[in-house]
């Protein structure tokens, strides 16, 4: 075994994490969710939703029958709801092509939608034990900072240096302890900013820390300003509380979540509010931005109380008149769960 692995195995031993709900028991579906849920989102906001998840979806075949409405319902909050959908596209194919199971192959996970090479060795590694290197976000940091690679990880060519090095390190035992070992190193003691070098295990190694580099490396990615969007949303209420949401289109953000009827601004809202129910009142709400990760959006939430459905919406499948009870069971973008939940406190 290589010095790398067999200092960062040590370390695991006494400081890594054996205690995630995903751990136990370790199977290929906990295993597969758990590093879908991981992309993009850190362990301490994914164990609620994990265990959440599996509680309403304990097997791939409880997963691949599932609406798409209760996979995006439990999903809502994470975050890249593209996750999700691929999740469950995936599951469908497991079904229809491998028995209800994952693969035990690279080739045939990476043909799965949302499964990437890393993911697919990630699995491979803590599912069944196998030899596969991984290279997530954490793990780029620690191999870059130890290599004193310079240049964005992102790069093709960066990147394709990065994958020797995570192969070269990883040992030919112990698969899914040094898997779990190195991401922990980059998610708890190699962080993006001030890492923790005194408590690394490959301090006197690292390239990084003995040159003073930690503070540039991994080299950040080219700055590019985000352009900003502005949107109008229609927060219908009636006599009862009810709040009009609609189901947005299979493309685009938030694509296929409940939502809030959208307009460009307040004279467009008040138009579109007409064709949704009979309006009188119309008040704006305190605007918010939300940021996406490739731009912004300042959004005007505009109240039209007591608002009297029209029966052409209760004919719509993608329109529906929701209470607080059901709103809590739907799949909402997180910025607007959060709108409605202080709107509903104050119904009348």
């Amino acid at each position: 075994m290589n010095p790398f692995a067999t200092e960062l195995l040590r370390w695991f031993d006494h400081h890594g994490r054996k205690d995630l709900p995903w751990q136990h028991p370790r199977d290929a579906y906990r295993v597969w969710l758990s590093e879908i849920m991981l992309q993009q989102t850190q362990v301490v906001t994914v164990i609620g939703y994990f265990q959440r998840f599996v509680e309403r979806l304990p097997t791939l075949r409880d997963l691949a029958e599932a609406d798409e409405d209760v996979v995006l319902a439990l999903w809502s909050g994470l975050g890249y709801y593209r996750r999700a959908r691929f999740l469950h596209q995936a599951a469908k194919l497991c079904v229809e092509r491998h028995a209800g199971e994952l693969p035990r192959d690279l080739d045939a996970l990476m043909a799965l939608p949302g499964i990437g090479r890393s993911t697919a060795g990630a699995i491979l590694a803590q599912a069944w034990g196998l030899r596969f290197p991984i290279l997530d976000g954490n793990v780029k940091r620690v191999l870059t900072r130890y290599h004193g690679v310079a240049g964005h990880p992102g790069e093709s060519a960066i990147e394709k240096r990065l994958w020797v090095f995570a192969d070269e390190h990883t040992p030919p035992t112990r698969s899914a302890d040094y898997t779990q070992a190195i991401m922990d190193l980059g998610a708890t003691v190699c962080v993006r900013t001030k890492p923790l070098c005194t408590l690394c295990p490959q301090a006197t190694r690292c390239v990084a820390h003995r040159d003073g580099l930690t503070a540039v490396l991994p080299t950040a990615k080219p700055g590019k300003k985000s352009p900003t969007r502005t949107t109008a949303m229609l927060v219908m209420r009636d006599s009862e509380g009810r709040v009009l949401l609609e189901r947005r289109g299979p493309q685009g953000v938030w694509s296929g979540l409940w939502s809030l009827p959208e307009a460009t601004d307040a004279q467009d809202a008040a138009a579109r509010a007409q064709q949704l129910a009979r309006v009188d009142e119309a008040s704006a709400l305190p605007s918010f931005t939300h940021v996406f990760s490739h731009y912004k959006l300042d959004v005007s939430p505009i109240l039209f109380d007591h608002a009297s459905p029209l029966r052409a919406v209760g004919d719509s499948p993608d329109l529906r008149w929701c209470n607080a009870e059901a709103i809590k069971a739907m799949g909402l973008p997180a910025p607007v769960r959060t709108l409605l939940t202080q709107l509903l406190e104050t119904s009348p």
